[in-house]
């Protein structure tokens, strides 16, 4: 069965331009996203939803939960890059790229470690995916399915790794070379 990853809806630091905070929930506008990603995939076959601890994923995978009925297992190695002291700021006012491998957030993660905390990811999905009857729904954040693309996924060479829209959906095949299907696709937030 496939792998479903999927970015958290929208909060309202996305739709500002603000690095984000741990604790950023959904905005209305993501909370619909994540009900209509919800709505596509409830009669997918989801049997598994992993997903990252921080609010805006938990509540993504809370309306995945309640659209399929699947248990949600929550991952901390999901999480999204730790910026540090930059969170809360808006991006236009930092001055540097901070999605740049190059970037070093202060009191944040390096991007050295971020990496190795998404292959440790990497391997619970890989874990979850063979022990689930059907689809894995992994809700996680757009740094970590940047990376994952980058390092683990089998994409089309005219693809781009980025952006990771909000809510997005990625289907990745059942099996290596991890092939994916459908990228960062949204249709479902266009359906009524």
């Amino acid at each position: 069965m496939a792998i479903f990853l999927i970015r958290h809806g929208e909060t309202p630091l996305n739709a500002a331009g603000v690095v984000q905070t741990p604790d950023t929930p959904l905005s209305e506008r993501g909370l619909a996203q994540a009900e209509a990603l919800g709505r596509r995939l409830a009669t997918e076959g989801v049997t598994a939803i992993l997903s990252s601890d921080l609010r805006r994923a938990v509540m993504t995978a809370e309306k995945l939960q309640a659209a399929c009925g699947a248990p949600v297992t929550f991952d901390a190695s999901l999480q999204e890059r730790n910026f540090g002291d930059v969170r809360g700021q808006p991006y236009s006012a930092l001055g540097a790229d901070i999605l740049s491998p190059t970037y070093e957030p202060p009191g944040g993660e390096s991007w050295a470690a971020f990496r190795t905390r998404v292959e440790t990811a990497w391997t619970r999905m890989i874990e979850a995916h063979a022990a689930t009857s059907g689809h894995l729904a992994v809700v996680t954040h757009g740094l970590v399915c940047h990376v994952l693309a980058e390092r683990h996924l089998v994409l089309d060479a005219d693809t781009p790794n980025r952006p990771w829209h909000n809510a997005s959906l990625t289907v990745v095949e059942d099996a290596p070379p991890w092939t994916v299907r459908v990228l960062n696709c949204t249709r479902h937030l266009d359906q009524p």
